[in-house]
């Protein structure tokens, strides 16, 4: 597979001195807001996908995996955490939009209004369970990809980027389900089956799709920086 150069903005992200907004990050920073929200949304349908049953919202979930993992590559992990941590401040928007949207009187006339409440008017322990397992499994992941990076000279490599893509993906996913699940439902319902059935759907998901995802991020990343620099 041909190997790429890195960056101008790779080599400085490598060297701790990244302080640019290229335009990659600046559609990444976008992109990765929506997606905190989504997710809290999505994951009201659980979905079939052969053998494995899961909670949608784990798609938009991995996009903030594949984005996260895309920044700490290509602009450095400060950067990654930085915006993993900034991805709170949509979720909280969110959170306290919803409940003032909820404490609106209902137009009788409006479509379904009870499904709206069913779906929005989640209980305490989720909405706190959605961030806690947010920030420890998102910052796990760009942990571990860039630890797996090792002491390699050329980042964005191949096999070498899908690897760390695909066992820094499924790793962090695994605890973000023990997390979730068991802040949410433990005392409540048996949560021992829910774990591992949800646990091994998004593993499974991780190790197939996110390292081709984060592979074709990275090279989008490059290309929007390098036609960004060119006169």
């Amino acid at each position: 597979m041909e190997q790429t150069s890195p960056t101008t903005h790779e080599t400085a992200a490598a060297n701790g001195t990244a302080t640019f907004t290229p335009n990659a990050l600046f559609i990444i920073a976008l992109i990765y807001g929506g997606m905190c929200v989504l997710a809290g949304v999505l994951g009201f349908k659980q979905v079939s996908l052969g053998p494995l049953a899961v909670e949608s919202g784990i798609f938009a979930f991995l996009i903030l995996v594949v984005l996260s993992s895309t920044v700490a590559e290509l602009y450095g992990t400060k950067n990654a955490n930085r915006l993993v941590l900034w991805g709170f401040l949509p979720l909280a928007i969110a959170f306290f939009l919803t409940q003032f949207v909820l404490l609106l009187p209902t137009d009788p006339d409006s479509y379904a209004p009870e499904a709206f409440v069913t779906v929005l008017s989640g209980t305490l322990r989720i909405w706190i369970a959605g961030p806690i397992a947010y920030g420890v499994s998102m910052f796990l992941n760009v942990y571990l990809f860039n630890r797996l990076r090792g002491s390699a000279t050329t980042s964005g490599g191949g096999a070498s980027l899908m690897v760390r893509a695909a066992i820094a993906s499924a790793l962090s996913q695994a605890v973000d389900t023990v997390i979730f699940i068991t802040v949410a439902f433990v005392g409540e319902r048996p949560i021992g089956n829910l774990i591992v059935g949800q646990a091994t759907a998004k593993v499974v998901l991780s190790l197939i799709l996110v390292p081709f995802l984060i592979q074709g991020a990275v090279a989008l990343g490059r290309k929007f920086d390098q036609r960004a620099v060119q006169p």
